[in-house]
């Protein structure tokens, strides 16, 4: 029993797929929140452009 113990505390396969993982969710977070804030700051540019030629145009 203790060495079937043994080998698994050596075995870190499991943890390196588990590393993959966290990258890979911190990666995901990352471009989320990017895109979010892109998405906001076009939304506000577009908006802005969208109420001045509604001005221009009502003049």
């Amino acid at each position: 029993m203790t060495k079937i113990f043994a080998r698994l505390m050596k075995d870190e396969s499991g943890a390196t797929a588990i590393e993959y993982g966290l990258i890979a969710a911190l990666i995901s977070v990352a471009l989320i929140t990017g895109a979010t804030a892109l998405g906001n700051s076009l939304n506000e540019t577009f908006t802005t452009l969208g109420t001045k030629l509604t001005t221009e145009v009502n003049k």
